[in-house]
């Protein structure tokens, strides 16, 4: 087969694919409408108005959120988690300082965020400098989540390489017996993390490709509005 040449199996997958990928179908539904005149001086409102319109819509999950940050040599690396808490600090997540993403924040303390919400169309994406709460803070965001949230945070070693499967069995039984016996039990590594915004906008999609697009930028006490072009 010359250099270059896909084989016939090869090219019979990647058809189904695309046949796939170009029949899929966005926003076959009822959008709401989104009139930016109407919007509020911050984007933290808008933010919960939203959030409580996407569970009343169905949304799944609609807590997680895309968070994007960058390695040391400055290449972007993104991963989903989940949203904490939104208030007049900022938007929070946690996780292990010594995760991949924590060490990476130490190096470079900005990060993005982005929610897609398709039961209505909507987007929210957010960029800025990250916070560390404290250590106080970050024990009591650790010990208000499940059972296994804890046990999850037990195991530890986030990001490192895995000899077996078998070997993450074993360290995750051991730590839901502690997490079970031990609802208070200390995670020093874990961490409570704030991403102050600097942007935020909110896109609401339209049936007719009309998106709506309002950003604000600035921070707390001093938001200015702009209207983009989709």
């Amino acid at each position: 087969m010359p250099d270059g040449a896909v084989a016939p199996a090869e090219t019979g997958t990647r058809q189904n694919f695309l046949d796939l990928l170009h029949t899929r179908r966005v926003w076959d539904i009822d959008l709401p409408a989104f009139d930016p005149a109407t919007a509020p001086d911050a984007p933290l409102p808008l933010f919960h108005a939203w959030f409580a319109e996407a569970v009343a819509a169905g949304q799944t999950e609609p807590h997680t959120m895309s968070l994007a940050t960058v390695d040391a040599d400055g290449r972007p690396d993104v991963r989903t988690v989940m949203l904490h808490d939104a208030d007049t600090r900022g938007w929070h997540f946690a996780t292990h300082r010594t995760s991949a993403k924590g060490c990476q924040l130490a190096a470079h303390p900005h990060a993005a965020l982005g929610f897609y919400w398709p039961a209505q169309g909507r987007q929210v994406r957010m960029r800025g400098p990250v916070l560390v709460c404290s250590a106080a803070e970050s024990r009591a965001d650790l010990h208000a989540r499940s059972t296994g949230a804890l046990a999850s945070a037990l195991v530890g070693r986030q990001s490192e390489v895995l000899d077996s499967y078998e070997e993450l069995g074993r360290a995750s039984e051991t730590a839901w017996e502690r997490a079970r016996a031990e609802p208070q039990a200390d995670v020093p590594s874990w961490t409570r993390y704030v991403v102050e915004p600097r942007e935020v906008e909110f896109f609401q999609g339209d049936a007719g490709r009309r998106h709506v697009r309002l950003r604000y930028t600035g921070r707390a006490g001093s938001w200015g509005r702009e209207l983009l072009w989709p």
